[in-house]
């Protein structure tokens, strides 16, 4: 019951920080074992995520249930990724837990979503999904640190980028050349 609870508080601080209302981070459990709450309830939708999608190929086998949850945390490589090059290029004390916690709650919609739109819809409209997570992330950037707009923005556009840019890298990477002959 507490994992209801918990995904309820993050939909309603999520709210709140889409209304730019206050409040929003008593919604958050933003201390370690908060993060650990957040991953743990990332890590089941992602594995929910790749039964469903196997559903019409049957069981997955381990491996590939360990490939499509690895496939499926890359949002959560991107964010951290991008958390720690904007802080690095403006430096300042921002709490990493602030910023990642929600985040993490935010991904755990995006991932089901995204998936919904790429079976549904196609390709093309994926890219709504991620103007929807990056001024998403915009808004939780403005909320939680001391941030600037344009630094904010551009922490928004990394992180949606670096997703963007591990997954074609994971792609190209998982297809063999083909023959030069």
């Amino acid at each position: 019951m507490k994992l209801w609870a918990t995904l309820r508080d993050a939909v309603i601080g999520w709210r709140l920080l889409l209304g730019r209302a206050p409040g929003w981070r008593e919604r958050f459990s933003l201390t370690r074992p908060g993060m650990v709450t957040a991953l743990g309830l990332f890590v089941i939708v992602a594995l929910l995520a790749v039964s469903v999608a196997s559903v019409e190929y049957g069981a997955p086998t381990l491996p590939a249930l360990i490939a499509g949850l690895a496939v499926l945390m890359i949002p959560v490589a991107a964010v951290l990724l991008a958390l720690w090059l904007t802080r690095k290029a403006v430096g300042g004390l921002v709490s990493s837990l602030d910023v990642l916690v929600p985040a993490i709650f935010l991904l755990i919609a995006f991932v089901p979503l995204e998936g919904i739109i790429a079976a549904l819809i196609g390709g093309p409209a994926i890219m709504l999904s991620w103007l929807a997570l990056g001024f998403g992330y915009f808004r939780l950037a403005r909320a939680a640190t001391a941030w600037s707009r344009g630094v904010s923005a551009s922490f928004a556009i990394l992180a949606v980028l670096m997703l963007v840019a591990m997954r074609i890298a994971l792609y190209i990477l998982s297809n063999p050349p083909a023959s030069p002959i």
